[in-house]
C-alpha cells in the first residue's frame, strides 16, 4: 500500500481559519486535504465508531467539545466545496436530504467554483461565507452570502454531525425548498403605491415578502416578460405556509409588468420607522370604510408576521367575545358584571393580571381593565361553537377565504370545549390571529360591518372578496364601540391613545407563550376612518409596547 501524501503545513495561498484551527487551502481550491481525509477516517465517512474490542458500539455522550465542532464543520464544508456530495451528506444528521439539496446546487442552481470561508465558532454554531459563480447558458454572475451550521450529536451513536436543514445551504431556504436557475416562468412586477410611486424592498424593507407575493399572483397577467434568475422554489411545507418563490440573483432582467397597490407611501414609511424601534414588532393599518391596506411592516424581514403570522391574540380577542356576550344578553356595557380575582372552569383556574378584582363594577369597567374572569365566568352559558360562529359570521374570520392579493392567514377560532373553550374567550387556547386580522376586527367595529382587507383592488383581476353573513345589531354595535372608546379614554389603552379622541376606540392584549418569559404584547385601535393593530412578540404588556406603534400611525394618518 502506497504512502499517504502529507499535505504541507503552509502554502503561498492564505489559510482558512476556523476557531483557531487552520484548514490549509490547496491551490486556492478550498480546505486542505487534511481537513477532509485526515484524522478519524471512520467519522469522516459518517460511520459510527466501535469500541476497540469490536464487540459493542461506543456511544459518545455529553456536551460537544470545541474540537468536535471544528472538525465536524471542516469535514462538511471541505467535502461540499470539493464537490464530494456523498461525503458531505454523510457528515450530516440527514444524509438523504442533504445529498439531494447539495447535488441540486450544481445540477439545478448551476453554481460552480464554490468556496466556503468559515468564521469563528460560537458554541456549536459555525458561521461561514459562501462565494460562487452562477452560470447558465452564456450568462454568469458572482453570488455571495452568509450562512451557518450547527453541530449536534447523531442519534444512536452520539457522533458529531451537522444538524441538517435546508437553511444550511442558504438561509432563505426552508426544508423541502430548492435552488433553481433558469427562465423564471413568472415575469417580474413593478409594484406601485396608491400614489403611483414604486415600491421596493430597498426603500421599504418590510415589503420583500409582499413583493414576492405580488409577483407570484400577478406576474403572468401584468404584461411583463420573464428573465433568467437564481431563485428559491418552495416545497410543500413552505407552500402550506403560503410562502412565495423568491428571487436571489438576476442573470438577465425580465421586463416587469405593473401592479398598483393600496399602500400609502407616508404610512408605509412611518410604519417601517415605528417597528424598527422594537425587536419582533409587526403592524398593519387599514381603512375601515373600504378594507384597503395602507401599511404593512415587520421589524424582522424573513417572515411576514403582519399578514401571515399565527399567534394567540390575547385580550384583543375580547372585542369579539364582548359582542357575543352582549348579543346573548350575558353582558351589557353599563350593567354590573362579576370580576373576581380568579375563576375555575373546566378544571383550570384562570387569573387576572396580579389577581386584581373589581367589586360591583360594570362590564365596561371589566373590559377597560381587561378582566379575564369577567369573560371566563360566562363560559358555562355558551355553546362550544358560539365564539367560532361569531368570529366567522360577523368578523369574517377563520373561513380561509380572504383574497388580499398576496398570501395571508385569515385567523382561526376552532371549536373547543371545557377549559380550552374558556381560554379562547380571552384570546388564548386555540385562537390564532395576526395584526391584519386584529386590525380588521377594529375596522369592523368602526365601520359597523366587515370589509375584507385587500392590498390590490379587486377591480384589477375581478376576484371576489370575502363577506360576512351578518352585522351586529345597532344596540350591540353601539355598546362595543362604547367599550373600546372607554378603554381608549380611561382604560389600559389610555396612555398610548392620549390626544387621539374622541372618535376612537382601542383594546390592549397580552398573550402568554409557553417557554417565553414575557408575553406577546398586542394593541388594536381605530381613529376616524383608520384602524390598525400591532404585536410585539415577547415584548410584555400591549399598551406599553405595541400601543405606541399603533397610536403613532393613527395620529399620522388622521392628521
Amino acid at each position: 500500500m502506497g504512502k499517504r501524501r502529507r499535505v504541507p503545513e503552509q502554502r503561498k495561498t492564505g489559510p482558512a481559519v476556523l476557531g483557531g484551527v487552520i484548514a490549509v487551502v490547496v491551490g486556492g481550491a478550498g480546505f486542505g486535504a487534511y481537513a477532509l481525509y485526515g484524522g478519524d477516517g471512520a467519522a469522516a465517512e459518517g460511520r459510527p465508531q466501535t469500541a476497540a474490542s469490536g464487540t459493542h458500539r461506543h456511544v459518545e455522550t455529553g456536551p460537544l467539545t470545541a474540537a468536535e465542532v471544528r472538525t465536524t464543520a471542516q469535514r462538511f464544508l471541505t467535502a461540499w466545496q470539493h464537490g464530494d456530495i456523498a461525503r458531505a451528506a454523510a457528515a450530516t444528521s440527514d444524509p438523504a436530504a442533504a445529498r439531494t439539496l447539495l447535488a441540486g446546487t450544481a445540477k439545478d442552481a448551476h453554481l460552480k467554483d464554490v468556496t466556503l470561508a468559515p468564521g469563528t465558532a460560537r458554541g456549536t454554531k459555525v458561521p461561514f461565507a459562501v462565494k460562487a459563480t452562477v452560470s447558465y447558458e452564456n450568462l454568469s454572475k458572482p453570488l455571495a452570502y452568509d450562512s451557518a451550521l450547527t453541530v449536534v450529536r447523531r442519534a444512536g451513536d452520539g457522533r458529531p454531525v451537522v444538524d441538517w436543514h435546508a437553511r444550511v445551504v442558504h438561509p432563505g431556504l426552508r426544508d423541502g425548498d430548492r435552488l433553481v436557475t433558469g427562465a423564471s416562468g413568472t415575469p417580474p412586477v413593478r409594484a406601485l403605491d396608491r400614489d403611483g410611486g414604486e415600491l421596493t424592498a430597498a426603500k421599504y424593507p418590510s415589503l420583500g415578502t409582499v413583493l414576492d407575493g405580488l409577483r407570484e399572483k400577478y406576474g403572468k397577467t401584468a404584461g411583463g416578460k420573464a428573465g433568467i434568475e437564481l431563485r428559491v422554489v418552495r416545497g410543500a411545507a413552505a407552500r402550506k405556509a403560503k410562502l412565495s418563490d423568491r428571487t436571489l440573483l438576476e442573470l438577465r432582467k425580465g421586463t416587469p409588468g405593473t401592479v398598483r397597490t393600496t399602500l400609502s407611501p407616508a404610512l408605509q414609511a412611518a410604519a417601517e420607522r415605528q417597528v424598527a424601534k422594537r425587536a419582533r414588532a409587526s403592524v398593519v393599518v387599514l381603512r375601515p370604510s373600504t378594507g384597503e391596506i395602507l401599511a404593512v411592516a415587520n421589524s424582522s424581514h424573513g417572515f411576514d408576521t403582519a399578514l401571515q403570522g399565527s399567534l394567540a391574540p390575547g385580550s384583543t380577542m375580547k372585542i369579539i367575545t364582548s359582542s357575543l356576550l352582549i348579543e346573548k344578553g350575558l353582558a351589557s356595557a353599563d350593567k354590573q358584571h362579576p370580576c373576581p380575582k380568579t375563576y375555575t372552569y373546566g378544571g383550570w383556574k384562570f387569573h387576572n393580571d396580579d389577581d386584581f378584582e373589581i367589586k360591583h363594577g360594570t362590564f365596561k369597567a371589566s373590559f377597560a381593565r381587561s378582566c379575564n374572569t369577567a369573560f371566563i365566568s360566562q363560559a358555562k352559558k355558551l355553546k362550544n361553537d358560539d365564539l367560532t360562529r361569531q368570529a366567522q359570521q360577523v368578523f369574517g374570520l377563520g373561513l380561509n377565504n380572504w383574497a388580499v392579493g398576496v398570501p395571508s392567514f385569515d385567523g382561526s377560532v376552532p371549536v373547543q370545549s371545557a377549559a380550552q373553550k374558556a381560554a379562547e374567550l380571552i384570546g388564548q387556547g386555540g385562537v390564532r390571529m395576526n395584526p391584519l386580522n386584529m386590525a380588521s376586527v377594529a375596522a369592523t367595529v368602526q365601520a359597523g360591518t366587515f370589509h375584507q382587507p385587500y392590498l390590490v383592488s379587486p377591480s384589477v383581476d375581478h376576484r371576489r372578496l370575502a363577506t360576512a353573513s351578518r352585522k351586529l345589531s345597532a344596540s350591540t354595535l353601539a355598546q362595543v364601540r362604547e367599550l373600546m372608546r372607554y378603554t381608549a379614554a380611561y382604560g389600559t389603552a389610555a396612555e398610548a391613545m392620549a390626544g387621539l379622541g374622541p372618535d376612537y376606540g382601542a383594546k390592549t392584549g397580552s398573550a402568554e407563550v409557553d417557554g417565553q418569559k414575557k408575553p406577546n404584547g398586542w394593541f388594536t385601535a381605530y381613529k376616524g376612518d383608520l384602524a390598525a393593530a400591532g404585536v410585539v412578540q415577547a415584548g410584555g404588556h400591549g399598551g406599553d409596547t405595541a400601543g405606541p406603534i399603533v397610536a403613532a400611525l393613527l395620529k399620522l394618518g388622521s392628521g
